[in-house]
């Protein structure tokens, strides 16, 4: 059976779709509620609900929720402006960086019973779709190539590079074993 799924911005109109969504997956990754990237977060001292709170309720952060026909949240694509959000792989990202980035994309997430059905690409369709009408620009990630290995849902959580290349992305330069840098522009409607 296939479900019919559609992308919405996650904000304070999506808030409790998606405090469902993390509560149902044990706070994603341990508690992180995707808060780990942005500067804000003090590890140990933060409380990642309120704070992820406080961001969306002031237009702070971003994502595009993936929703089924019922208002049930399968999974996101969070995104934001390059100084919003800190990136995995930052001290190797730094020794060459690529050309200066407008966007960045930081975290996509798929609830476990809804993996492997199209919900990290239409999650990734959304956030482009939301940056494209924020204005668009260039757009990067750091994500993991799944190509001829077996890799760890748990190092997934940027998508894959093979994700991002059926979107248009490019690998601009490896910064780990099995990380890349990937870009890709985004045009305004």
């Amino acid at each position: 059976m296939t479900v019919s799924i559609t992308t919405r911005p996650l904000d304070a109109s999506t808030w409790d779709a998606f405090v469902e969504l993390v509560e149902r997956n044990n706070g994603v990754y341990g508690g992180c509620w995707c808060i780990v990237h942005h500067p804000e977060y003090e590890r140990g001292t933060s409380d990642p609900r309120t704070l992820k709170r406080e961001l969306v309720h002031a237009g702070r952060a971003h994502a595009a929720l993936v929703l089924d026909g019922s208002g049930l949240a399968h999974g996101w694509c969070q995104y934001g402006r390059k100084d919003d959000l800190v990136l995995k792989h930052r001290r190797e990202y730094d020794k060459e960086p690529p050309a200066p980035a407008a966007w960045r994309i930081a975290c996509i997430f798929v609830d476990r019973r809804h993996r492997r059905s199209g919900v990290a690409r239409a999650a990734l369709e959304g956030a482009l779709g939301q940056i494209a009408a924020a204005g668009g620009g260039l757009v990067e990630a750091v994500s993991e190539v799944t190509a001829g290995r077996q890799a760890q849902d748990r190092f997934l959580f940027s998508g894959t590079v093979e994700l991002f290349e059926d979107q248009g992305f490019t690998r601009i330069r490896q910064v780990g074993k099995h990380a890349w840098i990937v870009s890709r522009q985004v045009s305004a409607p």
